[in-house]
């Protein structure tokens, strides 16, 4: 997935981030604005994972938007 993209889908793409990690807030997702090292830190810090595991999820998560 071509994070550049990412960002500048953002908004259409914060509902499918939602989706997969529930407990990140609107407030998050703000902050995150399409970037994946932000993503990895909100998820570590909402779900209480490691840097690799988070990576590992976000990863497989591009996968499935293909």
């Amino acid at each position: 997935m071509n994070w550049d993209k990412v960002e500048g889908n953002w908004k259409q793409l914060k509902g499918k981030v939602k989706e997969q990690w529930g407990k990140l807030t609107d407030d998050h997702l703000d902050v995150i604005a399409g970037k994946r090292d932000q993503l990895s830190g909100k998820i570590q810090e909402a779900y209480g994972v490691t840097k690799e595991k988070a990576d590992e999820e976000i990863s497989e998560w591009e996968k499935s938007q293909k």
